[in-house]
């Protein structure tokens, strides 16, 4: 694991003085200097950033600074997923600083250019399932100031905006509790991210809230994982294909964009060693039998990445032949009223089923929480526990096979 602080050169200079970064990691600590300067009595030690009250331009510089970070710890990363450790002249090459006339620009731009600069950021950084859900939020913020003409600015995000915001969201966007929650938490992100750069003083943001209910967690069974592998399908179609792509995620419990990325690489022994595309944390994911043979399918070329919602649509046509037909209760709440849908498991089969497969099936095999959450590369219960799906019947098996009983 690696770390960046931020240090003056010389913190009680009356000029500027140059800012360097010190990258912890492995026992080490590498100075790089960044090639950025600063009035010593800008600089908030504490937080490692510069004062952006009373100083908007420093909104850049610190924009600058998080880039820095940013750029830092993937080069660390990248070094760690080949089994070796970037040096000095390494992370001082990863380093790009924003050049410093693209501070006066910022001024002139509007709250819809910086809402595109934000997702466009996003998908720069290779986050493009995040970027999408983004973008999707700042779609709901452009069609709602165009349909009820709100003069949306970051002076403008008031409670009036709040309510009139969440009202749009559910009645003419139709979406459900838990989309606008999701959406809301997006908007928060973006006016923090452009309150870090200096662009306004809102604090009313932070207040913008939704409730939200925990969506029920659709897995497979062992059983049913046995009916899609055993399924006679066409060699070498598409949707043997698409059956092997989804295996391999319930055997590993990887991500869409992690499983697509596959490389020779990244294969070690029995396992697989790489760079989670959506949180860069370097994970080590053992490989059972089956999952060995499908990543070697995959390195020969003989499994073909397809678009993530083309594997959608083939794995239901999947499932449907597989007759993965077991009734599934698909619950939604609108302004807390709770609606509902019961439909064949095949309908509700996704990709990420596939990985919320995997952390059921490898905790009712036995495998302990901690060792799951560390092949899947989640941090907290909290977030781990939306992909578990325990049954009763296994909890009753389990309970009398530890106590007795029938």
């Amino acid at each position: 694991m690696a770390t960046v602080s931020f240090l003056l050169k010389e913190p009680n200079a009356t000029k500027p003085t140059p800012i360097f970064a010190f990258v912890s990691f492995d026992g080490q600590r590498v100075k790089v200097y960044t090639g950025l300067s600063i009035l010593p009595k800008q600089w908030l030690k504490s937080e490692q950033r510069a004062q952006v009250r009373g100083y908007a331009d420093n909104g850049t510089l610190n924009d600058t600074l998080e880039l820095a970070e940013k750029q830092l710890l993937d080069c660390y990363r990248t070094h760690r997923a080949k089994g070796l450790l970037p040096d000095a002249a390494a992370l001082r090459e990863a380093l790009t600083p924003v050049p410093v006339e693209e501070v006066a620009q910022q001024a002139t731009r509007t709250f819809w250019q910086h809402l595109d600069d934000w997702v466009a950021q996003k998908r720069a950084s290779g986050s493009f399932n995040t970027a999408r859900t983004y973008a999707t939020a700042a779609r709901h913020l452009r069609e709602f100031a165009k349909s009820q003409r709100y003069g949306l600015d970051f002076d403008t995000i008031t409670p009036s905006f709040g309510d009139k915001f969440t009202a749009y969201l559910l009645g003419p966007a139709n979406l459900t509790d838990n989309t606008i929650n999701k959406v809301l938490g997006k908007v928060k992100v973006f006016m923090k991210w452009s309150s870090h750069r200096g662009l306004h003083t809102n604090t009313y943001y932070t207040r913008l809230n939704w409730a939200k209910r925990e969506p029920d967690v659709m897995t497979l069974t062992t059983q049913e994982v046995h009916q899609l592998a055993d399924l006679a399908l066409p060699t070498g179609g598409y949707l043997d294909n698409a059956r092997g792509l989804f295996l391999l995620s319930c055997y590993t419990g990887l991500r869409y964009s992690d499983l697509v990325s596959i490389r020779k690489e990244h294969v070690r022994d029995n396992a697989l060693r790489l760079t989670m595309h959506k949180t860069r944390d370097l994970v080590t994911v053992p490989l059972r039998p089956e999952a060995t043979a499908l990543v070697e399918r995959m390195l020969s070329g003989e499994l073909r990445p397809v678009a993530n919602q083309v594997l959608n649509r083939y794995l239901k046509e999947i499932g449907e032949k597989a007759a993965l037909v077991a009734p599934v209760e698909a619950v939604r709440y609108r302004a807390g009223q709770r609606e509902s849908d019961t439909l064949p498991k095949w309908q509700r089969l996704t990709c990420h089923t596939g990985r919320r497969t995997f952390a059921t099936l490898a905790l009712e095999q036995g495998l302990r929480p901690e060792l799951v959450m560390k092949i899947t590369g989640h941090k907290s219960w909290a977030s781990f526990k939306r992909y578990v799906n325990i049954g009763a019947d296994v909890v009753s098996r389990e309970f009398h096979r530890i106590y007795g009983g029938s």
